[in-house]
């Protein structure tokens, strides 16, 4: 049954309130799951160069998330109550991409399947797995872009320096499994931010700030932004290439794509599949 527009009914309002009323009312769920799919349908149409660039400009931006961190990491004193603060720089690269429009790979685990849910074919298949190629190699390729920029020196303060080396040190502070259990938190808080948006409207900012800082503030693992640390720390010496692949990307790649696919996408198309069969015409 479809949620009833706010003041619809109300006798004490005219048309023109009564439409007011309703563009203030919160969006059924099914109108938020075809927001998010028609994204998904847009990203699949959009040629290899205009993935590449978008994809590209979205890892350099995330960059700014390792490096605002750092830079407030800092100016603080060594205390227990420091990353509360510093976690704030961590949501710098998500508003700069998200509001920006950019092509990030784990907002694509939502967008990119819902069409895979609503048609159940090979060609979709074909097409998300096209898109998420694209953006993943393009997003990792503009974080190490990023991480190259910050090895020149005298650009940032000594103390911002050893702010960065000591973030850079994140990606790689769990095994495997913990790495991986991360990564699916991170992969769901970020998926259902997407899905939240088209319902904040004027709130988007504040969404977006909620969800990246508790990502941050928890420690969770996220691949793109956790590229950028990890690319600066092999960069540096302080990792090597091995690390990068093994105890950073893969666990931290399988985490985001289960949490965003399995938690987000396939849970919320779950819950409105029902109301969509319901809504087709009869044959």
């Amino acid at each position: 049954m479809s949620e009833p527009q706010a003041g619809a009914d109300s006798p004490h309002l005219d048309d023109n309130q009564r439409e007011q009323a309703a563009q203030h009312s919160t969006p059924h769920p099914l109108v938020i799951h075809e927001i998010v799919r028609e994204e998904g349908e847009t990203a699949m149409g959009r040629t290899f160069a205009a993935l590449t660039w978008s994809a590209l400009a979205a890892g350099m931006s995330m960059g700014f998330s390792f490096l605002v961190q750092a830079i407030i990491e800092s100016a603080l004193p060594p205390t227990s109550w420091r990353h509360l603060v510093s976690s704030l720089g961590y949501t710098i690269g998500f508003v700069l991409v998200i509001l920006g429009r950019q092509q990030l790979f784990t907002e694509s685990t939502l967008t990119a399947v819902l069409p895979v849910l609503m048609r159940h074919d090979l060609g979709t298949v074909g097409r998300t797995l096209r898109v998420w190629s694209i953006v993943l190699f393009f997003n990792l390729a503009g974080t190490a872009i990023f991480a190259a920029l910050l090895q020149f020196k005298g650009v940032f303060s000594p103390e911002v320096g050893a702010a960065l080396a000591n973030v850079a040190h994140a990606p790689f502070s769990g095994d495997f499994g913990v790495t991986l259990v991360r990564g699916i938190f991170a992969g769901w808080l970020i998926a259902l931010m997407v899905w939240l948006l088209p319902s904040a409207r004027s709130a988007r900012l504040v969404t977006v700030l909620l969800v990246t800082y508790t990502v941050g503030v928890s420690g969770l693992a996220h691949v793109i932004a956790g590229s950028a640390e990890a690319a600066y720390a092999v960069m540096s010496g302080l990792a090597n290439v091995s690390d990068y692949f093994v105890i950073f990307l893969l666990p931290t790649l399988i985490g985001n794509v289960t949490g965003g696919v399995a938690m987000v996408a396939i849970v919320n198309h779950a819950a409105i599949a029902p109301e969509m069969e319901g809504a087709q015409p009869p044959g």
